[in-house]
């Protein structure tokens, strides 16, 4: 999957193809792009965890490059957005509206 990290233009008959409703496609791409934001997120904390220390001086706080190299690697990874939208033009994403369930229901 090669996932553009710059801003490029969408068609945005593309994306509302897969819901029939921009708005609805848009929603989707964002509870997508929260969930791979979180899991970088914890991702990235849980490998600057090993480098935490306690100390509040700032005398003894010096630079680590592990640290500082595993920051910019997140940094120039492409943004959650991008790889959701991605893989909501796909169709690697599933998805069920509610509105539309509760509508067919009644």
């Amino acid at each position: 999957m090669a996932i553009q990290s710059s801003i490029i233009t969408r068609d945005l008959e593309k994306l509302s193809e897969p819901t029939g409703n921009i708005y609805e496609s848009v929603v989707v791409i964002s509870n997508r792009a929260k969930q791979i934001a979180v899991n970088l997120k914890e991702e990235l904390n849980s490998k600057l965890a090993e480098f935490a220390t306690t100390v509040d001086n700032l005398e003894e706080v010096f630079e680590n490059r592990e640290q500082i190299e595993i920051s910019k690697f997140y940094e120039r990874m492409p943004k959650p957005t991008s790889t959701a939208t991605e893989e909501f033009l796909e169709g690697k994403l599933n998805f069920r509206i509610r509105g539309a369930e509760e509508q067919a229901e009644a």
